[in-house]
């Protein structure tokens, strides 16, 4: 009989207890991960709506589900008498030394973070980034992928790219083709520019507004530089370049001009002399 009470006891005291508390505990996390699930579906909705990137929106969405994952835990753990505040202390601990072991990934971490908030640049520009030039492939958060002009793929980490300057051709839809043309000086300016102006008409890339530029610019050594500046959409920047390289030096050349080279002109003079024995 006395067994029995102690039993019943030992029964009402601990294996009670410990049983609601476990249920309870139980409850908690499943119906936190649940919340938790709603709560990040919401989340995800409301800034897709903002237009951000889907990358930022799905790393959003993580670091989100983690924390509140974290709380839920604690809440878990705390029912069943665990003195979660030491364990808060250790987990803050491991954090800072993890933190102190990573702080180049951190670096990248932060910098991948901000480029997808800022958006200095999106895929399928052309920058030119952390001394590389090349076509943005993809953003991630530790890093983006570039592939070169020569198909390369190169892979630039995020901290180099923000700390650095960041030039992106791709921005705007217009861009200037800067080009330089070098006449003699026995050429006649004004025939030279009317030619380079007329192989710039002809040519229905080049924007009317803004106008074209062609002016002297430089009266060098063995050459009158004239530079030429028409503005064009960003995608018919090279082709226009390159045609235009080609066909003003033979419009130029047809109507009797010289491009000239650098030259030098030697002048020997020979002395007599006569020796005294």
């Amino acid at each position: 009989m006395f067994e029995t009470e102690q039993i019943n006891q030992f029964i009402d005291l601990y294996v009670v207890p410990w049983c609601i508390n476990i249920i309870t505990a139980l409850l908690i996390f499943i119906v936190g991960r649940i919340v938790i699930g709603i709560l990040v579906g919401v989340l995800g909705r409301v800034l897709k709506r903002t237009h951000l990137d889907s990358i930022l929106v799905e790393f959003v969405q993580m670091i989100a589900k983690v924390v509140l994952l974290i709380f839920v835990i604690v809440a878990a753990l705390d029912k069943l008498g665990v003195n979660t505040a030491s364990m808060i202390a250790v987990l803050g601990a491991a954090g800072l030394a993890i933190g102190l072991a990573l702080q180049g990934s951190l670096q990248n971490f932060a910098a991948g973070f901000l480029l997808l908030v800022l958006r200095p640049f999106k895929a399928g520009d052309y920058v030119e980034a952390a001394n590389t030039a090349g076509m943005v492939e993809k953003i991630s958060i530790f890093s983006t992928t570039l592939r070169t002009p020569d198909n390369k793929e190169v892979t630039v980490p995020n901290g180099s790219i923000y700390s650095n300057n960041i030039i992106n051709y791709s921005a705007r839809d217009t861009r200037r083709v800067d080009m330089v043309f070098g006449i003699s000086y026995d050429d006649d300016i004004k025939q030279a520019k009317d030619v380079i102006n007329a192989v710039l008409a002809a040519d229905e890339r080049v924007l009317k507004d803004p106008a074209p530029t062609v002016a002297v610019s430089a009266l060098a050594d063995s050459s009158v530089n004239l530079i030429v500046r028409p503005w064009a959409n960003t995608g018919d920047y090279w082709p226009l370049f390159w045609d235009m390289t080609e066909r003003i030096k033979l419009e130029l050349e047809a109507n009797g001009m010289t491009i000239p080279f650098p030259q030098r002109d030697v002048h020997i003079y020979q002395e007599n002399t006569q020796q005294e024995s």
